[in-house]
């Protein structure tokens, strides 16, 4: 392993499932084995995004009753202590409000959104409020993107920028050849590109090439929905993975 960790890990987990109590213990766990930043996923009915796994945790904490105000519970006792972001889908930021969500945030130390669902277009009316705030919406590129879009969304890109390994859902593991998108983003931002869709411990080495970060989901959550663990051994299985991928990104 090289002595310059410089290749982030970021670590998505499903928001308040099994409880509150675990997310905390589990997120403050990733952060002490290597994850650089937390995506905190809000559950949600219908996660277009998102594969099987990450789709069948939020429809649990839904049916365990899951409200906003235990994001906000558990975000205040995750965020003074490593960087949070909300990873959620427009329609519950709709109805919350989005200026609203962004105000939560700023009280709670969480630093920015990824909302998928969120074309470029309509985040761009929205912009002038995660400035107000000083907040990051993590803009996304994708393999089909064709260079005139990726100059125009990364344009005020800030914190790091999501490439989607390609197009479908998370978790299904495929993959496509991402250097010519890699060298169409480093043309017109310096803004880190992380790479997420599909990373795991046995992908995440070849994926981070040329790249600045992985971002790693399905790969985690799996392991919280296995309800053949206790949560004690979802936490060593989740943390032990997270350290492996952060070892193999940086080899």
């Amino acid at each position: 392993m090289s002595k310059n960790i410089d290749k982030k890990l970021v670590g998505y987990i499903t928001a308040c499932y099994p409880n509150n109590n675990f997310t905390v213990d589990l997120s403050l766990s990733m952060k002490e084995v290597g994850v650089d930043t937390l995506e905190l996923g809000i559950p949600f009915s219908d996660p277009v995004a998102d594969g099987p796994v990450i789709e069948k945790a939020n429809l649990i904490a839904l049916n365990n009753g899951f409200k906003l105000k235990d994001l906000f519970d558990v975000s205040s006792k995750i965020a003074p202590h490593m960087d949070t972001l909300w990873m959620g889908y427009m329609n519950p930021f709709y109805k919350y409000g989005v200026e609203n969500f962004l105000q939560k945030a700023q009280e709670l130390g969480v630093s920015g959104t990824i909302i998928p669902d969120l074309p470029f277009e309509m985040a761009e009316n929205v912009l002038p409020l995660y400035e107000k705030y000083n907040k990051a919406n993590i803009s996304f590129v994708a393999p089909t993107d064709s260079q005139e879009r990726i100059k125009e969304i990364i344009s005020d890109s800030k914190k790091f920028i999501y490439m989607v390994a390609y197009a479908g859902i998370t978790g299904s593991g495929q993959s496509e050849n991402l250097s010519k998108i890699i060298e169409n983003v480093r043309k017109y931002t310096k803004t880190p590109l992380y790479i997420g869709f599909g990373v795991d411990e046995n992908t995440c080495k070849e994926k981070a090439k040329g790249v600045d970060g992985v971002i790693v989901g399905s790969a985690f959550v799996k392991h919280i929905i296995d309800d053949s663990l206790s949560n004690n051994e979802k936490i060593s299985k989740i943390t032990a993975l997270a350290k492996e991928i952060k070892e193999k990104i940086n080899e």
